[in-house]
């Protein structure tokens, strides 16, 4: 007898509809004979034990007789434990040990304990987001990925525990109808909770120029570099910069969830990443470990902070080849990953955050300490970070030492609060703008491009509408240009990041006080890359 049941595989961010064929003939052999057909890999392969554990330890008796399963469609590969439950009501629908005959509605996914208990596995989301588009209405899965799979509207998600409570699920849907409630998850409670944040800016003395600089790049999401001594508190501000970012929207949060399904990373109590991301690896990271990689390519560190912010510190310490392999995402705001298997696109639109000493001791242009450096030393350890990396990065800053009467003073310095509200407003006036430009471009070919959340995400054609200059401005950029040797790029980040001074401002019009702010945030790499 020949029964099918409905599962999914996850390739990059997306799933595809697995149909789980099962077949069994009614020649009693002396034992079981259990083929698996279909591109299964490893895990896929020894299923077959679990599946028969799970089975006899739920009351179950399988007769010895020769059983193949077929995963279709047979040109994809196959891969994961979550296979396991649909192999097993496949089994039980071939013997005749469930009422229903037609589970084409269901989709299933699981791993089973030999004790016949289900256990969570990675990419729910994606999963869900497949069975809706398939027309898939009902979701059988662990009760530990429910709340992720719930975030999609659609589609009826049932938790379930073991696999005895898949079979009277799917016979009461027969018998009577399922009873059971779906789970139902409110994504708009989850995005608005209170987002608490473990530092906060007010712990920062000094340094007003950096906060600054640091509520620009959060307005318009653009890429910071802070160069200094030790001590100055680079990474005391980088770590309090996620509490002044913008929260996530929904079709962010979405996006961003996806990725932390598949790379198991995703907290099961949460259900849906409510926080920008924010991701900070050691530089002994690999290039693999950075863009993503392996036999079945998985997300990297960009990929996992797509909508938030990657933190590197220590910046020249990270391997040359490291560091090259950030300017593709950084332009593109994708990666795409090669193998021999397959090719993946992973989505890597995120805000760069960079901390570096002016060289190897650390007190280059320190008024306090001597720099023990040659100039030979100094070039050689600036020169680790290139020319092509640094022109995608918007903003360029020196991070001094602080003075005592600083460290010292009474007054106390403004918390994340009150900058987070000035960078809500410029954010609110950018969605507001791009929101505009994109009902009046639907239908054309102008919409087909992806849609855009702040000044950083800004195309050639955006910039020219956006950010238009007076005279003064123009001749004050030209100089710039000239003097300074700027690129192209570097050109139109200046302009991003005058449209984002001026969102901060509330002004509409990009003036010359914003055009002079954005130029001085792009000066500071010729002092020590020159």
């Amino acid at each position: 007898m020949l029964f099918t049941a409905r599962s999914a595989a996850v390739y990059g961010i997306d799933a595809h509809i697995i149909d789980v064929e099962v077949d069994f003939s009614n020649i009693k052999l002396d034992q079981e004979q259990f083929h698996t057909v279909g591109l299964p890999d490893a895990a896929v392969r020894e299923s077959r034990d679990r599946v028969r554990s799970a089975i006899k330890n739920s009351g179950f008796e399988i007769p010895p007789t020769r059983i193949t399963i077929n995963l279709a469609p047979a040109d994809l590969k196959k891969e994961g434990s979550g296979f396991d439950l649909p192999i097993a009501i496949g089994i039980l629908g071939a013997y005749g040990a469930l009422h229903i005959k037609d589970v084409s509605d269901y989709l299933l996914v699981g791993e089973l304990g030999l004790d016949g208990s289900l256990r969570a596995v990675q990419g729910m989301l994606p999963i869900a987001v497949a069975a809706r588009a398939k027309g898939i209405s009902n979701l059988i899965i662990p009760a530990s990925n429910a709340r992720e799979a719930a975030v999609v509207e659609g589609v009826n998600v049932y938790p379930v525990k073991s696999l005895l409570e898949v079979r009277e699920l799917l016979n009461s849907a027969v018998l009577g109808g399922i009873t059971v409630a779906p789970l139902k998850v409110e994504t708009t409670d989850l995005l608005n909770e209170m987002q608490h944040f473990p530092f906060d800016f007010k712990d920062v003395r000094g340094q007003q120029v950096a906060k600054r600089a640091l509520e620009v790049a959060a307005a318009g999401g653009h890429n910071i570099l802070m160069i200094g001594p030790p001590g100055s508190g680079k990474t005391m501000l980088a770590k309090r910069l996620p509490s002044i970012l913008a929260p996530l929207r929904f079709e962010e949060a979405l996006e961003t969830t996806k990725i932390h399904s598949v790379a198991g990373v995703l907290d099961a109590e949460q259900g849906l990443v409510a926080h920008r991301p924010f991701r900070s690896p050691h530089h002994t990271i690999s290039d693999a470990g950075l863009i993503g990689g392996g036999m079945m390519p998985r997300p990297g560190e960009v990929s996992l902070a797509h909508n938030g912010l990657l933190f590197l510190d220590e910046l020249p310490e990270f391997p040359r080849n490291v560091l090259e392999v950030l300017r593709q995402p950084l332009e593109d705001g994708h990666v795409t990953i090669a193998r021999a298997a397959m090719s993946l696109s992973f989505p890597a639109r995120f805000m760069l955050a960079a901390a570096m000493n002016p060289c190897p001791c650390g007190y280059f242009n320190d008024k306090s300490r001597e720099c023990m450096c040659t100039p030979p030393m100094i070039q050689r350890y600036v020169s680790k970070v290139s020319g092509p990396l640094l022109d995608r990065i918007d903003i360029h800053i020196e991070v001094p030492a602080v003075q005592y009467k600083e460290l010292r003073g009474g007054a106390a310095a403004e918390g994340s609060d009150h900058i987070r509200a000035r960078v809500l407003a410029a954010r609110e006036r950018q969605h507001t703008r791009f929101g505009a430009a994109a009902e009046r471009t639907k239908g054309s070919a102008k919409a087909a491009s992806r849609q855009i959340f702040a000044n950083s995400q800004m195309n050639t054609q955006q910039i020219r509408a956006y950010c238009e200059l007076s005279s003064d401005a123009e001749r004050l950029l030209e100089r710039a240009m000239q003097q300074q040797g700027l690129s192209a790029r570097a050109h139109d980040r200046i302009l991003k990041v005058a449209r984002t001074i001026a969102d901060l401002g509330g002004e509409q019009d990009i003036a010359v006080k914003h055009i002079a702010e954005a130029i001085q945030y792009r000066t500071l790499d010729r002092s020590y890359w020159s």
